[in-house]
């Protein structure tokens, strides 16, 4: 159990240094679409880490989109206040939908299976009418339009790199936050996942982990909405739709949902070959479906799973064979 935790840290570890380039590629080129992809694999990540922080208890959580709106939507109104200290507008995106998330925690997480699943999507909706109903607040279907950049130290982060150096900036924060969270419960998130009955027998306070599970995916979630907002300089009800957490809930299993590395990998890929897609015009969904359905029957446990057990069988077979021969050495 030991050796298998170390290994699981290690490989998360990698996820967080996987995104690390992202860093150079707004400060070494102006590509449009290199610098596109680059936001869209930062905001991607950091909303598949909030289901992903789900997936470790066995939850399938959809109020991905519903936390992101929330928090992009709280740093755009303290944005357009006056207010746009770089470091303040992170705080209040990760606060607002992670205080949100301790009452509907009471309601939700005693629901288990399609139940859950199901209330978790309709919240979304329920919030998109929400927001159209409240136009004084928050713009209703025109949204909150002009949000002035993000600054920090007095420094000005509204040009195009600066913009995407931003957003990988809060994507590594939203994996940190990840990190911190899902190691330092990952004996109670495992004994959950595994058997939540027996670990209740066993002393494990279900609800209070799943609770603080609940509130960091909820908080991470809001980096990624705040992370939009300040990209694209709007808080609009179409770039939270409930339909995007299932391109989040996408890059997890097809990266590997056990492993951080395993949701930037998919991540990554997945958004990479959207974009290549997309070139295609009307076959791009086709080619899309046809991407997921391969890599899930070729590797069920995710890409990264995948090549883990195969290492692992591997290693399994050498070790047999070194006993094997030491046998006939002492025969």
């Amino acid at each position: 159990m030991t050796s298998n935790r170390h290994r699981d840290f290690k490989l998360d570890i990698w996820g967080v240094v996987l995104l690390l380039p992202l860093i150079v590629v707004p400060l070494v080129t102006t590509s449009p679409l290199l610098n596109s992809l680059t936001y869209q694999s930062a905001i991607g990540v950091s909303a598949a880490m909030a289901v992903y922080v789900m997936l470790r208890m066995g939850l399938l959580s959809f109020t991905v989109p519903a936390f992101m709106t929330m928090g992009g939507y709280a740093a755009a109104m303290l944005a357009k206040a006056g207010t746009t200290n770089l470091l303040l507008l992170m705080a209040i995106a990760f606060v607002v939908p992670a205080l949100a998330a301790v009452p509907l925690g009471t309601l939700v997480l005693r629901l288990k299976g399609v139940y859950f699943i199901f209330i978790t999507f309709i919240f979304n909706e329920i919030l998109q009418l929400i927001l159209f109903e409240t136009p004084t607040l928050t713009g209703g279907s025109d949204g909150i339009s002009a949000v002035p950049p993000a600054t920090l130290f007095g420094m000005d982060l509204g040009s195009p790199s600066r913009l995407v150096l931003v957003t990988v900036a809060v994507c590594i924060v939203a994996t940190l936050c990840t990190l911190a969270v899902t190691q330092r419960f990952r004996p109670e998130f495992t004994s959950i996942e595994e058997n939540e009955t027996l670990a209740e027998s066993l002393g494990v306070a279900v609800w209070k982990y799943r609770t603080i599970g609940f509130v960091a995916s909820a908080g991470v979630s809001g980096l990624a909405g705040f992370a939009l907002v300040n990209m694209l300089s709007t808080a609009h009800p179409s770039s939270f739709a409930s339909w995007s957490v299932n391109s989040y809930i996408a890059y997890a299993f097809v990266g590997g949902r056990n492993t951080m590395l395993g949701i930037v990998v998919g991540s990554l890929l997945l958004i990479v070959m959207t974009n290549i897609f997309s070139s295609y015009a009307h076959l791009s969904a086709g080619m899309y479906g046809v991407l997921l359905l391969v890599v899930m029957m070729a590797a069920p446990g995710g890409l990264v799973g995948t090549v883990i057990r195969f290492l692992d069988a591997r290693k399994a077979r050498a070790n047999g064979k070194l006993t094997a021969r030491a046998a006939e050495a002492k025969a």
